[in-house]
Formats: structure tokens, sequence, C-alpha cells
């Protein structure tokens, strides 16, 4: 079994998984667009956007598409990022907060180098933890 997050973008996943890839590595394995599946009738102005994304890190993998015309703010969950490294933790803490907003800023824990709460600037919530 694999738990796999599935993220919804109002438009921007593909923005989304090239920021995703540039910050946290890995390889974008699929990048198919909602154009690309021809039985799918859907507006001509989102032929471009995501019907399918796969960011493959390691042995992780991160999903997501664009949510036309039905999107909805993420709400009652966060994405966990873990590290060992607190210097690599607080580097990917300010890259998703650019933009976005730190609400708890990274800072030592009592269970650990690190720990912080932030909201990327696509609107994902996410914990990064530095045990």
């Amino acid at each position: 079994m694999k738990l796999q997050p599935y993220l919804y973008f109002d438009g921007n996943c593909r923005e989304a998984f090239a920021f995703y890839q540039e910050l946290f590595g890995g390889e974008i394995a699929t990048l198919m667009t909602y154009g690309e599946r021809p039985e799918m009738q859907m507006p001509p102005e989102w032929n471009e956007k995501i019907l399918h994304a796969t960011l493959k890190i390691g042995d992780e993998e991160l999903l997501g598409a664009d949510a036309p015309g039905n999107f909805k703010a993420p709400a009652g969950f966060e994405v966990a990022i873990a590290v060992d490294d607190a210097p690599l933790a607080k580097r990917l803490f300010e890259a998703l907060a650019d933009g976005g907003s730190a609400r708890l800023p990274f800072q030592e824990v009592f269970w650990g180098k690190g720990f912080g709460m932030v909201t990327d600037k696509f609107g994902v919530p996410w914990l990064i933890n530095c045990s």
C-alpha cells in the first residue's frame, strides 16, 4: 500500500508542479492535459489545463490536477514533509512561504530540530518537520 497526496488546483497545476519539482527535486512523470483526452468535452480554454500530474520524489509520489468549475480551497488536511536536516527543512519552509503565508514560523521544538506550518502560493497547506 502507498499513500499518495492528490492536490487540486484552480487552473495553475502546471505552475505548481514545476515549482514543486524545482523545490523538492524528482521527476515529473505525468503531465496530461484535458485536451489530450478526446472523449472528454471541455471548454477550449481548459485544453492546456492539467487532467493529471505525477511528481516522483524518490519512492514517493505527489499527484495533482486542475479542477475545472468545481475547485474548492484545501481544507481539513496538510501535506507533511519530514526531513532529518534542519537547514534543508528551513529552506523548504522559506521557499513554500514565499508568496504564501507562514502559519507557524519554522522554529526549534521540544520533539526535534524544527517545525513549521505554511500555506504556499497555490493555497496548499504544508507541515515541515525536522526531528
